[in-house]
Protein backbone atom coordinates (compact mmCIF):
# COMPACT_ATOMS: atom_id res chain seq x y z
CA UNK A 1 0.00 0.00 0.00
CA UNK A 2 1.84 3.00 -1.02
CA UNK A 3 1.70 6.16 0.95
CA UNK A 4 3.18 8.52 -1.75
CA UNK A 5 1.33 7.66 -4.69
CA UNK A 6 -1.33 10.38 -5.04
CA UNK A 7 -3.46 8.43 -7.20
CA UNK A 8 -4.03 5.40 -4.89
CA UNK A 9 -7.41 5.29 -2.96
CA UNK A 10 -6.32 4.00 -0.08
CA UNK A 11 -5.20 6.48 2.99
CA UNK A 12 -3.07 5.24 6.23
CA UNK A 13 -2.29 8.60 7.65
CA UNK A 14 -5.19 8.95 10.05
CA UNK A 15 -6.46 6.73 12.60
CA UNK A 16 -6.75 3.73 10.27
CA UNK A 17 -3.46 3.67 9.65
CA UNK A 18 -2.50 3.29 13.07
CA UNK A 19 -4.91 0.12 13.85
CA UNK A 20 -2.88 -3.32 14.10
CA UNK A 21 -3.58 -6.13 12.23
CA UNK A 22 -6.16 -7.41 11.13
CA UNK A 23 -8.05 -4.65 12.38
CA UNK A 24 -6.79 -1.99 9.91
CA UNK A 25 -7.53 -4.27 6.66
CA UNK A 26 -10.92 -4.84 7.86
CA UNK A 27 -10.76 -0.78 8.26
CA UNK A 28 -9.73 -0.35 4.74
CA UNK A 29 -11.92 -2.68 3.18
CA UNK A 30 -14.72 -1.36 4.97
CA UNK A 31 -13.64 2.52 3.16
CA UNK A 32 -13.35 3.64 6.97
CA UNK A 33 -10.58 5.85 5.74
CA UNK A 34 -12.30 7.65 3.50
CA UNK A 35 -15.69 8.85 4.44
CA UNK A 36 -16.59 10.46 0.96
CA UNK A 37 -18.47 7.73 -0.40
CA UNK A 38 -20.47 7.64 3.26
CA UNK A 39 -21.22 11.22 2.75
CA UNK A 40 -22.43 11.07 -0.81
CA UNK A 41 -24.98 7.54 0.16
CA UNK A 42 -25.98 9.67 3.15
CA UNK A 43 -26.70 13.29 1.64
CA UNK A 44 -28.99 12.10 -0.89
CA UNK A 45 -31.38 10.46 2.02
CA UNK A 46 -31.53 13.73 4.10
CA UNK A 47 -32.72 15.04 0.66
CA UNK A 48 -35.57 12.65 0.64
CA UNK A 49 -36.21 13.20 4.24
CA UNK A 50 -36.64 16.70 4.16
CA UNK A 51 -38.44 16.78 0.63
CA UNK A 52 -41.51 14.39 1.42
CA UNK A 53 -44.58 16.34 2.42
CA UNK A 54 -46.06 16.63 6.27
CA UNK A 55 -44.05 14.67 8.49
CA UNK A 56 -43.17 16.65 11.97
CA UNK A 57 -39.82 17.70 12.46
CA UNK A 58 -39.05 15.19 15.26
CA UNK A 59 -39.32 12.85 13.26
CA UNK A 60 -37.11 14.12 10.17
CA UNK A 61 -34.44 14.21 12.74
CA UNK A 62 -34.41 10.91 13.99
CA UNK A 63 -34.73 9.60 10.55
CA UNK A 64 -31.71 11.26 9.75
CA UNK A 65 -29.75 9.80 12.74
CA UNK A 66 -30.46 6.32 11.48
CA UNK A 67 -29.88 7.29 8.16
CA UNK A 68 -26.31 8.42 8.91
CA UNK A 69 -25.25 5.10 10.65
CA UNK A 70 -27.57 3.09 7.95
CA UNK A 71 -25.10 4.60 5.36
CA UNK A 72 -21.71 4.12 7.26
CA UNK A 73 -22.73 0.70 6.97
CA UNK A 74 -24.56 -0.09 3.95
CA UNK A 75 -22.06 1.83 1.84
CA UNK A 76 -19.05 -0.04 3.35
CA UNK A 77 -21.18 -3.36 2.67
CA UNK A 78 -20.99 -2.24 -1.38
CA UNK A 79 -17.60 -1.55 -0.93
CA UNK A 80 -16.86 -5.31 0.07
CA UNK A 81 -19.27 -6.78 -2.35
CA UNK A 82 -17.46 -4.53 -4.89
CA UNK A 83 -13.90 -6.17 -4.00
CA UNK A 84 -15.19 -9.27 -3.48
CA UNK A 85 -16.21 -9.49 -7.19
CA UNK A 86 -13.15 -7.36 -8.31
CA UNK A 87 -10.41 -8.67 -6.20
CA UNK A 88 -8.38 -10.21 -9.40
CA UNK A 89 -9.15 -6.56 -11.38
CA UNK A 90 -8.12 -4.38 -9.01
CA UNK A 91 -4.74 -6.27 -8.11
CA UNK A 92 -4.41 -4.73 -12.17
CA UNK A 93 -4.97 -1.30 -11.15
CA UNK A 94 -2.66 1.26 -9.73
CA UNK A 95 -5.37 3.07 -7.53
CA UNK A 96 -6.62 -0.51 -6.43
CA UNK A 97 -4.13 -3.27 -6.51
CA UNK A 98 -3.56 -2.32 -2.59
CA UNK A 99 -7.04 -2.91 -1.43
CA UNK A 100 -7.17 -6.07 0.85
CA UNK A 101 -9.11 -8.31 -0.92
CA UNK A 102 -6.55 -8.07 -4.15
CA UNK A 103 -3.13 -7.60 -2.24
CA UNK A 104 -4.21 -10.57 0.00
CA UNK A 105 -4.04 -8.83 3.36
CA UNK A 106 -7.47 -10.58 3.86
CA UNK A 107 -8.90 -13.58 2.67
CA UNK A 108 -12.16 -14.09 0.85
CA UNK A 109 -13.70 -15.87 3.90
CA UNK A 110 -12.97 -12.71 6.30
CA UNK A 111 -14.24 -10.53 3.63
CA UNK A 112 -17.70 -12.34 3.44
CA UNK A 113 -17.78 -12.52 7.66
CA UNK A 114 -17.37 -8.75 7.14
CA UNK A 115 -20.56 -8.38 4.61
CA UNK A 116 -22.05 -10.33 6.97
CA UNK A 117 -21.87 -8.55 10.06
CA UNK A 118 -22.74 -5.11 8.17
CA UNK A 119 -25.82 -6.36 6.41
CA UNK A 120 -27.29 -7.29 9.85
CA UNK A 121 -26.63 -3.72 11.28
CA UNK A 122 -28.40 -2.25 8.18
CA UNK A 123 -30.94 -5.03 8.99
CA UNK A 124 -31.19 -3.64 12.37
CA UNK A 125 -31.63 -0.02 11.30
CA UNK A 126 -34.34 -0.95 8.60
CA UNK A 127 -36.07 -2.65 11.15
CA UNK A 128 -36.88 1.19 12.31
CA UNK A 129 -38.12 2.53 9.84
CA UNK A 130 -41.70 2.31 8.36
CA UNK A 131 -42.66 -0.40 6.44
CA UNK A 132 -42.50 1.24 2.50
CA UNK A 133 -38.99 1.10 3.33
CA UNK A 134 -38.73 -2.57 3.99
CA UNK A 135 -40.59 -3.04 0.64
CA UNK A 136 -37.71 -0.62 -1.02
CA UNK A 137 -34.64 -2.53 0.79
CA UNK A 138 -34.46 -5.95 -1.61
CA UNK A 139 -34.22 -3.62 -5.01
CA UNK A 140 -31.56 -1.30 -2.79
CA UNK A 141 -29.85 -4.93 -2.41
CA UNK A 142 -30.22 -6.41 -6.21
CA UNK A 143 -28.30 -3.22 -7.20
CA UNK A 144 -25.72 -3.16 -4.61
CA UNK A 145 -24.90 -7.06 -5.56
CA UNK A 146 -24.94 -6.39 -9.50
CA UNK A 147 -23.58 -3.22 -9.46
CA UNK A 148 -19.91 -4.35 -9.72
CA UNK A 149 -21.02 -7.08 -12.89
CA UNK A 150 -21.77 -3.91 -14.99
CA UNK A 151 -18.29 -2.75 -16.10
CA UNK A 152 -18.01 -6.79 -17.49
CA UNK A 153 -21.35 -6.16 -19.70
CA UNK A 154 -21.95 -2.37 -20.24
CA UNK A 155 -20.16 0.95 -20.63
CA UNK A 156 -22.28 2.22 -18.25
CA UNK A 157 -21.58 0.87 -14.64
CA UNK A 158 -21.79 4.72 -13.80
CA UNK A 159 -25.52 5.02 -14.31
CA UNK A 160 -25.38 1.88 -12.45
CA UNK A 161 -23.71 3.14 -9.83
CA UNK A 162 -26.32 6.22 -9.55
CA UNK A 163 -29.36 3.98 -9.60
CA UNK A 164 -27.47 2.12 -6.36
CA UNK A 165 -25.69 4.89 -4.21
CA UNK A 166 -28.78 6.78 -5.28
CA UNK A 167 -31.24 5.02 -3.56
CA UNK A 168 -31.27 6.93 -0.34
CA UNK A 169 -33.26 9.39 -1.77
CA UNK A 170 -36.63 7.41 -2.19
CA UNK A 171 -35.62 5.44 1.11
CA UNK A 172 -35.29 9.21 2.59
CA UNK A 173 -38.92 10.10 1.16
CA UNK A 174 -40.33 7.20 2.04
CA UNK A 175 -39.34 7.09 5.68
CA UNK A 176 -40.55 10.56 6.24
CA UNK A 177 -44.16 10.51 3.55
CA UNK A 178 -44.41 6.98 4.35
CA UNK A 179 -44.67 6.28 0.58
CA UNK A 180 -43.09 7.25 -2.54
CA UNK A 181 -44.79 9.04 -5.38
CA UNK A 182 -43.93 10.96 -8.40
CA UNK A 183 -42.06 13.83 -6.76
CA UNK A 184 -39.79 11.02 -4.91
CA UNK A 185 -38.83 9.44 -8.38
CA UNK A 186 -38.42 12.64 -9.91
CA UNK A 187 -35.33 13.78 -6.90
CA UNK A 188 -33.87 10.38 -7.11
CA UNK A 189 -33.79 10.67 -11.05
CA UNK A 190 -32.31 13.83 -10.25
CA UNK A 191 -29.58 12.18 -7.75
CA UNK A 192 -29.05 9.14 -10.45
CA UNK A 193 -27.73 11.89 -13.14
CA UNK A 194 -25.73 13.68 -10.06
CA UNK A 195 -23.99 10.68 -9.03
CA UNK A 196 -23.73 9.65 -13.11
CA UNK A 197 -21.91 12.87 -13.62
CA UNK A 198 -19.70 12.46 -10.50
CA UNK A 199 -18.76 8.89 -10.93
CA UNK A 200 -17.49 9.30 -14.51
CA UNK A 201 -15.20 12.08 -13.05
CA UNK A 202 -14.08 9.80 -10.88
CA UNK A 203 -13.55 6.78 -13.83
CA UNK A 204 -11.57 9.19 -15.54
CA UNK A 205 -8.46 8.46 -12.74
CA UNK A 206 -8.70 4.96 -14.21
CA UNK A 207 -8.97 4.85 -18.22
CA UNK A 208 -5.55 3.64 -18.37
CA UNK A 209 -5.54 0.50 -16.24
CA UNK A 210 -9.13 0.06 -17.90
CA UNK A 211 -8.47 -0.04 -21.13
CA UNK A 212 -5.49 -2.20 -20.71
CA UNK A 213 -7.16 -5.24 -19.07
CA UNK A 214 -10.52 -4.91 -20.86
CA UNK A 215 -13.04 -3.18 -18.62
CA UNK A 216 -15.70 -1.01 -19.77
CA UNK A 217 -16.44 2.47 -18.23
CA UNK A 218 -18.47 5.70 -18.68
CA UNK A 219 -15.54 7.63 -18.49
CA UNK A 220 -13.79 5.64 -21.19
CA UNK A 221 -16.77 6.30 -23.20
CA UNK A 222 -16.86 9.71 -22.57
CA UNK A 223 -13.60 10.49 -22.77
CA UNK A 224 -13.52 12.76 -25.90
CA UNK A 225 -16.92 14.18 -24.98
CA UNK A 226 -16.05 14.84 -21.31
CA UNK A 227 -17.44 18.57 -20.32
CA UNK A 228 -20.45 18.50 -22.24
CA UNK A 229 -21.17 15.36 -20.61
CA UNK A 230 -20.85 16.02 -17.34
CA UNK A 231 -22.26 19.55 -18.33
CA UNK A 232 -25.66 17.32 -19.49
CA UNK A 233 -25.79 15.39 -16.55
CA UNK A 234 -25.32 18.11 -14.06
CA UNK A 235 -27.61 20.26 -16.23
CA UNK A 236 -30.56 17.93 -16.05
CA UNK A 237 -29.92 17.19 -12.25
CA UNK A 238 -30.60 20.82 -11.38
CA UNK A 239 -34.10 21.20 -13.47
CA UNK A 240 -35.41 17.84 -12.07
CA UNK A 241 -34.37 19.58 -8.72
CA UNK A 242 -36.16 22.46 -9.41
CA UNK A 243 -39.01 20.78 -10.50
CA UNK A 244 -38.99 18.55 -7.51
CA UNK A 245 -39.11 21.98 -5.36
CA UNK A 246 -41.82 23.97 -7.60
CA UNK A 247 -44.11 20.99 -6.66
CA UNK A 248 -43.29 20.51 -3.39
CA UNK A 249 -44.02 24.06 -2.35
CA UNK A 250 -40.38 24.68 -1.01
CA UNK A 251 -39.50 27.84 0.54
CA UNK A 252 -37.58 30.98 -0.95
CA UNK A 253 -34.54 29.17 1.58
CA UNK A 254 -34.26 26.01 -0.83
CA UNK A 255 -33.51 28.28 -4.00
CA UNK A 256 -30.67 30.46 -2.30
CA UNK A 257 -28.48 26.84 -1.54
CA UNK A 258 -29.69 25.52 -4.59
CA UNK A 259 -28.20 28.33 -6.69
CA UNK A 260 -24.77 27.88 -4.87
CA UNK A 261 -24.70 24.29 -5.53
CA UNK A 262 -25.86 24.66 -8.98
CA UNK A 263 -22.71 27.04 -9.94
CA UNK A 264 -20.43 25.05 -7.78
CA UNK A 265 -21.98 21.87 -10.29
CA UNK A 266 -21.61 24.05 -13.72
CA UNK A 267 -18.05 25.05 -12.43
CA UNK A 268 -16.90 21.63 -12.04
CA UNK A 269 -18.16 20.91 -16.09
CA UNK A 270 -16.27 23.82 -17.08
CA UNK A 271 -12.93 23.70 -15.48
CA UNK A 272 -13.03 19.18 -16.01
CA UNK A 273 -9.88 18.24 -17.41
CA UNK A 274 -10.30 14.28 -18.09
CA UNK A 275 -6.23 13.78 -18.11
CA UNK A 276 -5.72 15.11 -15.21
CA UNK A 277 -6.17 12.81 -12.39
CA UNK A 278 -5.45 14.55 -9.24
CA UNK A 279 -7.88 17.22 -10.34
CA UNK A 280 -10.93 14.94 -11.37
CA UNK A 281 -10.08 13.37 -7.52
CA UNK A 282 -10.08 17.02 -6.19
CA UNK A 283 -13.80 17.35 -8.13
CA UNK A 284 -15.23 14.27 -7.18
CA UNK A 285 -14.80 14.91 -3.54
CA UNK A 286 -16.18 18.09 -4.06
CA UNK A 287 -19.52 16.70 -4.53
CA UNK A 288 -19.79 16.26 -0.67
CA UNK A 289 -19.94 20.25 0.20
CA UNK A 290 -22.12 20.65 -2.94
CA UNK A 291 -24.51 17.54 -1.25
CA UNK A 292 -24.61 19.64 1.62
CA UNK A 293 -25.93 22.94 0.08
CA UNK A 294 -28.37 20.58 -1.17
CA UNK A 295 -29.22 19.52 1.91
CA UNK A 296 -29.20 22.31 3.45
CA UNK A 297 -31.48 23.65 0.69
CA UNK A 298 -33.96 20.78 1.55
CA UNK A 299 -34.21 21.86 5.52
CA UNK A 300 -34.55 25.20 4.80
CA UNK A 301 -37.14 25.03 2.01
CA UNK A 302 -39.18 22.66 4.38
CA UNK A 303 -39.03 24.65 7.55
Amino acid sequence: MNKTNPHTDISLTGWTGRLPEPWRSYALLARLDRPVGTWLLFLPGVWGLFLAPDAPLELRILYTALFAFGSLVMRSAGCVVNDIWDRDIDAKVARTAGRPLASGALSLKQGLKLLAFLLFCGLCVLLCLPIACWILAPFALVLVGLYPAAKRVTWWPQLVMGFTFGFGAPMGYAAAGGRLDGNGALLYGAVILWQLGFDTIYGFQDMDDDARIGVRSTSRLMEKRAKPFIATCYSLMLLALGLVAIHAHLHLGFWVFFALAGLLLLQQARTLNPYDAPNCLRQFKQNVPIGFLLALAFICGRL
